[in-house]
């Protein structure tokens, strides 16, 4: 990407006042869900609920107070990602909960579900746009008509969703409803530990730190189907137009809890915009090291028909296994939420929680 590309996107972005937060105030717990059965499935990432239906929650008296403590129960107590098993709930109580998830984790009113830029290669469009489809099939006609001459690494799909929006996505809830007989799991990592495994001098140099993210590789594919990508908006005023890039911090602040996470990816981010092509090269290398070599801050979730997830994108990363041939679909809802920033007020996950980091092969105090 040229400089002048680079310095257009910028002012562009810098003239923006929409999609901004009317407060940063991180939420606090209420205990709403305190009386249902729970087990955390790793010490830093994952939580499932084995006798919840979301539509109950959906249908109870106190919907709104039940929501709101999932959108804190998946942020503030480090869980990142909440597992459901065997879910009833349809497409359309799916976006009625995606966009619950988001007002009532207080997102800026010009935010509502993401419409895919590839939406025009979708067959299942009677569920609406916002339902994007999940499936196998697509992936390997991706796989296909890329132009990535490259060998097959798993590590090169991680991702946090849509980044390539200037307004990306906060929440996600994805209900896998077609699977192979063997695998098909799909795996978190947690943004906030990733950070919390810094240095303290790289973490102090990153903060403040901006990179582009961009998805060309969707208008190629769009295009080799003879097709255009949707350029209309795309669930935000921002979110439009066919030029897939956006600029965000490399370290930003969660809203709902105030803490920091590491929000660069291997699937979208290009360039640390700071520094120069070869120093942003070996920053980012390292950093997605960082996430894909550490299983400790990972959990792996094994679908079954009908269960369903819901995590937070803007503090984790997940990447689906592909070690498998037959067909995997389901129906995924993206919520959006603010233009991401960073509060160099924010704290860490352990800082906040009062633990030590990990760095340098053990524990360490601050």
């Amino acid at each position: 990407m040229s400089s002048t590309a680079i310095t257009t996107l910028t002012e562009s972005l810098s003239k923006s006042k929409l999609s901004v937060r009317a407060s940063t105030e991180p939420l606090k717990p209420t205990g709403a869900l305190d009386k249902y059965e729970f087990v955390d499935v790793t010490p830093v990432i994952g939580r499932e609920y084995p006798n919840v239906q979301l539509t109950d929650l959906l249908n109870a008296e106190n919907a709104d107070e039940l929501i709101r403590e999932l959108v804190i129960i998946g942020e503030l107590s480090q869980r990142n990602v909440v597992f459901f098993r065997n879910q009833n709930i349809d497409i359309e109580q799916q976006k009625k909960l995606g966009n619950k998830l988001g007002v009532l984790s207080g997102r800026p009113k010009e935010s509502g579900l993401h419409i895919h830029p590839t939406v025009t290669t979708q067959a299942k469009v009677g569920s609406g746009p916002e339902i994007h489809v999940i499936t196998s099939a697509k992936d390997k006609r991706l796989e296909h008509k890329s132009d990535l001459d490259v060998s097959q690494f798993s590590s090169r799909e991680w991702h946090s969703d849509i980044t390539f929006e200037p307004v990306p996505s906060d929440f996600a809830i994805l209900k896998i409803h077609t699977l192979p007989e063997t695998c098909g799991d799909t795996i978190w990592a947690s943004g906030y530990e990733a950070y919390d495994r810094l240095s303290p001098a790289l973490a102090k140099y990153l903060e403040g730190l901006t990179a582009i993210h961009e998805a060309s590789k969707f208008k190629r594919y769009v295009e080799s189907l003879g097709k255009t990508l949707h350029d209309g908006e795309r669930g935000n005023p921002e979110n439009v137009g066919t030029d897939l890039r956006a600029i965000h911090p490399v370290i930003r602040t969660n809203p709902v809890t105030g803490w920091k996470a590491l929000f660069v990816n291997k699937n979208f981010t290009r360039r640390i915009l700071e520094l120069t092509k070869d120093e942003s090269d070996a920053t980012l290398d390292y950093l997605f090291k960082l996430v894909n070599d550490n299983h400790d801050l990972k959990v792996r979730f094994k679908w079954n028909k009908n269960d369903v997830a819901i995590w937070a994108n803007s503090a984790s990363f997940h990447n689906g296994t592909r070690d498998y041939d037959d067909l995997r679909e389901g129906d995924r809802v993206v919520s959006l939420g603010e233009r991401p920033y960073y509060d160099p007020n924010s704290k860490s996950r352990r800082e906040a929680l009062g633990q030590k980091k990990r760095i340098f092969g053990f524990q360490a105090t601050q």
